[in-house]
């Protein structure tokens, strides 16, 4: 495993960083997309596209970049850095995996080419209460992201050959999309309602493939929430440096240096892990990939520490709607809370890590 990208993959990060400076910062984009429903501006969507970065783990015959899960944490670090609110982790990550894991045959390849090119949208609702008879979806998920963007909603559910990957049309008839309020808004969730939809069914859905999706999903989950926190540290040091109280600026007094490195330490030390869990998601066995997912997310509550810390840098400014450092917190406890807290996931760390030990 390298701890460095390559030239490729800085070549990637820079891209994709300029990329969000100009056509979706934060000032111009991101805080007007706030109230959005769909949090998606078809121009930056369509950008995104060309750029190559929906398709990066879409197979090459399909028309994506057939990259890894490096590559694709190398992208949510810079969108989780930029506040980005797009449906991306929705639709590259979640729903790309979700049909190469699964194998969909033709129907799959159809939705993958459409991710590749940016005509599709879509994403991942995971068994809630949904069943399927004879092709019709009844029943709730709740927290689906981004559903009121997708135009495409992968389904996994169970019918009478078992836990299946269906897929359904989200302006389809007997389907009802509700937002989900959250403390950040750069997140948008709904609960997804299905009263007699027509789906189709594209897969079976064994339980170690569903597994292995929801830790890809965890993993670049993470690599976002890594970028959201390097980039409020940089904001607070930043400050630090110009600030003055006292006649002097404040990065000067040890009480802020100690903030401040308090900080950098959270921040590498998160960074080592997501490292390894993305290159694990592609590399490593079962057990590994799933151990480097449950370290990751078991580390959520000290990441979101950070935006917490940065705002103590700030002061008075960080608490100010105009400022960013409040958006990059939410952005933080989205993460902590995301497919439930930490403490469940220390807990199954710890269980296993004993487990081991007595081997």
């Amino acid at each position: 495993m390298n701890l460095e990208l390559t030239d490729e993959q800085a070549a990637l990060r820079d891209t994709t960083r300029r990329f969000l400076a100009e056509k979706a910062p934060i000032s111009g984009h991101v805080r007007e997309l706030l109230d959005d429903p769909t949090g998606v501006d078809p121009s930056v969507w369509r950008g995104l596209a060309d750029l190559g970065v929906t398709g990066l783990l879409v197979p090459e015959e399909h028309g994506g970049a057939e990259m890894t899960m490096v590559e694709a944490g190398v992208v949510a670090e810079e969108l989780g850095a930029g506040l980005h609110p797009g449906p991306w982790l929705s639709t590259a990550v979640a729903a790309a995996r979700t049909l190469t894991r699964l194998h969909g045959g033709d129907s799959a390849a159809t939705i993958l080419a459409g991710i590749a090119d940016g005509t599709t949208i879509a994403t991942v609702g995971f068994l809630d209460s949904p069943q399927v008879d004879d092709a019709v979806l009844r029943g709730e998920i709740a927290g689906v992201p981004d559903a009121a963007a997708a135009d495409t909603l992968l389904v996994l559910a169970a019918d009478r050959a078992g836990t299946g990957l269906f897929t359904v049309r989200t302006d389809s008839p007997g389907i009802s999309v509700t937002p989900e309020p959250g403390i950040d808004q750069t997140r948008k969730r709904f609960r997804v309602g299905f009263d007699g939809a027509s789906a189709h069914r594209l897969a079976t859905a064994p339980p170690d493939a569903v597994a292995a999706i929801v830790d890809d999903v965890l993993i670049a989950t993470a690599a976002d929430a890594l970028g959201a926190a390097r980039a409020v540290m940089q904001l607070a040091v930043e400050y630090a440096k110009l600030r003055k109280q006292f006649g002097q600026v404040i990065g000067s007094f040890q009480a802020v240096q100690h903030l401040c490195v308090d900080m950098y330490e959270t921040v590498e030390l998160a960074r080592s892990g997501v490292i390894h869990a993305l290159w694990a998601a592609d590399n490593a066995g079962a057990e590994e990939r799933h151990l480097s997912a449950l370290r990751a997310k078991a580390f959520a509550g000290r990441l979101a520490s950070v935006g917490d810390t940065a705002i103590q840098v700030f002061g008075g400014i960080g608490y100010t709607w105009e400022h960013d450092a409040h958006l990059y917190l939410k952005r933080l406890l989205s993460w902590s809370g995301f497919l439930g807290g930490p403490d469940r996931y220390l807990t199954e760390v710890g269980a296993r890590l004993a487990k081991r030990g007595r081997q």
